[in-house]
């Protein structure tokens, strides 16, 4: 009997085995890839380069990461404000794609101004193509609140003039949708305000924005921890950006590494479908063929 049991056992690990190659060659075949604008990236983990203590903590961070894309304050690092100085040398940009933002800008035309800086920051890298560029206009120095009116306005300049535009936004579904068809390649929704580590407070409208979008979404401000990235994977989200839950942890790149785990885990959950939520109980084993403690 136990030798049958050893044979059973090994047939079985054979056969998972092999199953499990298959299924890993099918995925590396299928990769589950972003695109934005004419770019591919496999991670869906986006991190900023600001608040580090040191440029050799954030590169750290970034390898850790696994990310493909890093944001650059463009203003901040045009004037070398504390933390900035050194930091285009310090990113090797053959590996990372740059995101230039217009951290900053209080109005649309300091927006555009910075943006078409940020496109000749992209080319002095290297990236001679890169037409990316994160749109923030917030005037509200107390908030950070984006403003609506000022990054529509910036966004159908910028579309015109070539860029790909990812919008900094509020959670509005309408803003939302038409800056999509204004011809955005993404939209950025806040979970809640800048650094302020409260996760997905807005989750009922991040929900409509998701269901009723054309093009990426992606959650970026507020996830302090990486079970609130992966909240937002798990609720369709198409990716996160993360700066200062990472670069102010005690341990910058550990956590680096916990949010590429979960952002992962959630894109992963979310591919696989959710179990729906129920109202009541049901029980996990069939209720057919239970044996009866009553006499035949």
């Amino acid at each position: 009997m136990l030798n049958q049991i050893q044979q059973y056992s090994h047939r079985n690990h054979e056969m998972y085995s092999s199953s499990q190659t298959a299924l890993t060659a099918q995925m590396m075949m299928n990769q589950d890839l972003l695109t934005i604008g004419k770019k591919k990236f496999l991670s869906r983990l986006f991190i900023g380069t600001g608040k580090y203590s040191s440029l050799e903590l954030m590169k750290q961070s970034l390898m850790l990461s696994k990310s493909e894309m890093v944001t650059v304050a463009v203003r901040r690092v045009q004037t070398l404000e504390s933390g900035h100085k050194g930091l285009m040398e310090a990113i090797a940009w053959k590996k990372y794609w740059m995101l230039p933002n217009t951290a900053g800008c209080a109005n649309s035309e300091e927006a555009i101004r910075i943006a078409r800086l940020g496109r000749e920051l992209a080319k002095i890298a290297g990236q001679e193509e890169n037409n990316f560029i994160k749109l923030e206009v917030i005037p509200d120095k107390c908030h950070l609140l984006p403003d609506p009116f000022g990054t529509l306005e910036a966004a159908e300049q910028l579309v015109k003039e070539g860029f790909t535009v990812l919008p900094y936004i509020n959670a509005d579904p309408l803003l939302a949708k038409r800056l999509e068809e204004v011809g955005c390649a993404t939209v950025m929704p806040l979970g809640s305000p800048i650094g302020s580590a409260q996760g997905i407070k807005n989750e009922a409208n991040i929900g409509i924005i998701i269901e009723n979008s054309n093009i990426p979404v992606v959650i970026d401000a507020g996830i302090g921890v990486p079970s609130e990235a992966a909240h937002a994977m798990e609720m369709g989200a198409d990716a996160v950006l993360v700066n200062s839950a990472i670069a102010m942890a005690q341990n910058a790149p550990a956590m680096a590494e916990a949010m590429s785990k979960a952002v992962q885990a959630g894109r992963e959950a979310f591919l696989a479908g959710r179990l729906p939520q129920r109202s009541n109980a049901e029980s996990s084993s069939p209720n057919w063929g239970i044996i009866s403690n009553k006499n035949s």
